[in-house]
């Protein structure tokens, strides 16, 4: 009686609870020989870490289940992921192959201290590495490097697919496509049910300011690609851009709910923008830009929007016609002083105000800006004494611009009641004690 009560409370696992019911049936029952009662306590030090050896923990992660088979998740399989890349290579040699002490090479051989030197290079280095890990079972070498890859590794977004077939005499020589879209539709049919096939979108152009766009689809994804290739060497538009790097002047277009603000930027900003309007920048010949996306984020609205807003662009010359006002642009690197980029036949002569050359361009729509919070450090003393003491030199700057433009020259308003606070009169002052104190 006694082992089997021991036995059901060290099944549940509480030691403490089964000493106690053994002494409670000592004092009710008789003692019992200690021949016929063996009382073993043992403890469990299997768990699920070692009671499976590695191959079956790896079989159950790596394998489908039966119900899961039935139901199709067994197509393919899950491969292991164990392969050795770091085969054949060694530590400290690259394609450099340089000698370095204590690394590749013994610090001292024999009693001469090794130097560090180059080798000659080894140019079967990389088809060695190429088969060793050919000869691994189940690697696969990559067929793109990175850069060409596109957005993603696994979709052809942002692929490059090379220049359309040629055409008679047309070699589309300089040109190069992108893929914006690729995807799989299906559409219903009276005899045949539901048909698949591939969309391809694809933007062509010569990085010179010659582009076109247009779709192709097919049941093989190849063929849709061909397709939207051709098609797009053949419907090519010319784009105006300002110095070969960026557009005109900002535009505002929309095409559906899609709408895209797109602002001139000087040489070397880059091209901040959707990833899809990058690729389209690319083939057109665009370097720089700045451009922001609102409403529906469909792929094939951003590139008619965008392409109907670099259609709609106004030549300078244009714009100066138009307005009947000199077209002036002021640049940082210039001091912000005025260049005149067009001026008109005819000038208007009356003394109304021009109007807002932004909002004249962008057809007075305004780009959503985001809520500017005051920085967390505004109410502190030292931000408040900075601001105190940097009051007196807020408008120096347009002070500045405000003179150069007025007078031609940096000067004070109380130039003319003292001269002698005339910037020009200090300098001829001190150039004539200079020449004085030369003779």
């Amino acid at each position: 009686m006694i082992p089997s009560i021991l036995g059901n409370s060290i099944r549940y696992g509480n030691k403490v609870q089964a000493l106690s019911t053994l002494f409670s049936a000592l004092t009710v029952r008789q003692a019992v020989p200690a021949s016929h009662a063996q009382i073993v306590i043992r403890t469990s030090t299997t768990s699920f870490f070692n009671k499976l050896p590695a191959e079956s923990l790896w079989k159950g992660v790596t394998s489908v289940s039966n119900a899961g088979r039935k139901r199709g998740r067994a197509s393919g399989g899950r491969k292991k992921h164990a392969k050795n890349l770091n085969k054949g290579q060694v530590i400290g040699v690259g394609k450099a192959n340089i000698i370095w002490p204590g690394l590749n090479s013994p610090v001292i051989r024999g009693k001469e201290v090794v130097k560090q030197q180059k080798l000659p290079e080894d140019p079967e280095r990389e088809a060695k590495l190429i088969k060793i890990r050919s000869e691994m079972v189940g690697f696969r070498p990559l067929k793109l490097s990175p850069i060409e890859r596109g957005w993603t590794g696994a979709k052809l977004g942002g692929r490059m697919l090379g220049p359309p077939d040629p055409i008679g005499e047309d070699k589309f020589e300089g040109f190069n496509s992108v893929v914006v879209e690729y995807k799989q539709v299906f559409h219903m049919t009276g005899n045949l049910g539901r048909k698949r096939q591939v969309s391809a979108f694809v933007v062509t152009g010569n990085g010179e300011g010659l582009a076109g766009f247009a779709r192709g689809k097919a049941v093989e994804g190849r063929v849709a690609l061909v397709t939207a290739k051709n098609r797009a060497g053949q419907k090519l538009m010319y784009i105006e851009r300002y110095n070969n790097h960026t557009v005109m002047h900002d535009f505002f277009a929309q095409f559906g709910s899609t709408k895209i603000f797109v602002k001139k930027v000087p040489e070397g900003y880059g091209l901040k923008c959707h990833r899809a309007i990058k690729s389209m920048c690319q083939v057109i010949g665009i370097k720089d830009i700045y451009a922001k996306v609102e409403g529906a984020i469909n792929i094939q609205n951003i590139t008619k929007a965008f392409f109907l807003g670099l259609l709609q662009q106004k030549t300078h010359e244009q714009l100066a016609e138009e307005t009947g006002y000199h077209l002036v642009e002021f640049r940082e690197e210039n001091g912000e002083l005025p260049i005149v980029l067009a001026s008109p036949q005819e000038p208007k002569q009356d003394s109304t105000d021009p109007p807002d050359f932004d909002q004249y361009i962008m057809n007075n729509r305004v780009a959503l800006q985001r809520k500017k919070f005051p920085p967390f450090y505004a109410d502190t003393f030292g931000y408040k004494k900075h601001l105190w003491q940097a009051e007196k030199r807020r408008t120096h700057e347009k002070s500045k611009l405000q003179m150069i433009a007025d007078y031609g020259k940096v000067r004070s308003f109380l130039g003319e009641k003292y001269p002698e606070a005339h910037i020009d009169y200090a300098f001829n002052k001190y150039r004539a004690e200079k020449k004085s104190g030369e003779q």
